[in-house]
């Protein structure tokens, strides 16, 4: 259980720049591991509409609890490990039913009922990370409602030097920088047009 800023930087990439990356950092397929987000919201998408997300990531057998909030720079994120009992319950429960935890205060705090909370869909995703530079590099592969998308994610503490290394990475390897939404707003869009 813990807080902490997110700033990273992240590009949607074809399939072509995706493999040339991987060709790049001489990535295997045996270096991505396979994750899965479960995305909640209220049916009137009261988080979305304060540009915050809720999700539950489930990678080997580990679930987290996540909520990201806008902050002055990056992401604020509230994170909780949940055991597969809290989670299945949570997933497959009547209604959605979080523990009583520091982001069950949160929520309440943004007038955020956290029993109006909804299950609204799986973004499963085959990631590779590894340190590179100052910052923690990702390469996901991810699929969603009938369609899947590549993208590159350099997760920083420093914003201005990382954006340089991520930009100066981009260009080496001839990747146009591109306007990426997150995970959840693509998902949303495509599930919701929205």
């Amino acid at each position: 259980m813990g807080q902490h800023i997110e700033i990273e930087f992240k590009n949607l990439l074809t399939f072509g720049e995706f493999e040339r990356m991987k060709k790049y950092f001489h990535l295997a397929e045996a270096d991505f591991v396979s994750q899965q987000n479960h995305y909640f919201d209220t049916p009137d998408f009261d988080l979305k509409n304060q540009q915050a997300a809720l999700r539950i990531r489930q990678r080997n057998g580990i679930y987290e609890l996540t909520l990201k909030q806008p902050a002055e720079i990056g992401l604020l994120e509230t994170n909780l490990g949940l055991d597969a009992a809290q989670a299945d319950e949570i997933l497959n429960g009547n209604g959605t039913v979080l523990p009583d935890s520091e982001i069950t205060r949160v929520l309440q705090s943004i007038n955020i009922n956290p029993s109006r909370l909804r299950l609204f869909g799986t973004l499963k995703t085959s990631r590779a990370e590894f340190e590179y530079k100052s910052g923690l590099l990702v390469l996901d592969h991810s699929s969603y409602l009938n369609q899947e998308d590549f993208e590159v994610e350099y997760e920083v503490t420093k914003k201005d030097e990382g954006q340089a290394i991520f930009l100066n990475l981009l260009n080496t390897l001839q990747i146009p920088a591109r306007q990426t939404e997150n995970k959840i707003r693509r998902f949303f869009r495509a599930k919701f047009g929205r």
